[in-house]
């Protein structure tokens, strides 16, 4: 099911471990099906050296899993995820990394300032990239914490974790990764 958007998400992972955008078993990444509205996701604890689309789980937006093989379950940012979706129908992917000096805005709690163009668009109205407040990894109160900012933004910084970035494609989802960093 969803094969080639499968592949889609295999290779977005690849680049932004290639990129050094996350590392090993960090980040995860999905991408929506405009049809079903069926979300393609990341499993949990594979390194993307090893990662194969045979190995992407499938849901929906209740994160009831369709598919997934066997030994493998959905990353547990799924929540995270899924939320990003639900407050933004135009979205079809969402990139999640812990990016280096992303990572290090997010762990001192500082919002990342409008400083160049390519940054301005990802904020919301002022063009400012804001922290959530903190949420344990995996957890309601993690998907939660994004509710309001993703609403007017494309990129959030998640406190003491990473960052989060969407839009409409996993390409340009990906980019505005880059441009955070």
């Amino acid at each position: 099911m969803l094969e080639a958007l499968k592949k889609e998400v295999v290779a977005i992972a690849r680049q932004a471990e290639a990129s050094g955008l996350c590392r090993h078993k960090s980040g995860n990444f999905s991408i929506r099906d405009q049809e079903t509205g069926y979300v393609v996701v990341t499993p949990a604890a594979v390194d993307r050296a090893e990662l194969t689309y045979y190995d992407i789980c499938v849901v929906d937006l209740n994160a009831c899993v369709l598919e997934a093989p066997e030994g493998r379950k959905p990353t547990s940012e799924l929540l995270l995820h899924l939320e990003a979706y639900k407050r933004r129908p135009d979205i079809g992917a969402v990139v999640h990394t812990h990016s280096r000096f992303a990572t290090a805005f997010a762990v001192l709690k500082k919002d990342i300032p409008a400083i160049v163009y390519e940054g301005a668009a990802l904020g919301g109205a002022d063009g400012i990239i804001r922290v959530a407040s903190y949420g344990r990894p995996g957890t309601p109160a993690l998907a939660a914490s994004i509710s309001g900012l993703i609403q007017s933004a494309d990129a959030v910084l998640l406190e003491s974790h990473g960052v989060l970035t969407v839009d409409k494609t996993a390409k340009e989802a990906l980019l505005k990764a880059h441009y955070v960093e």
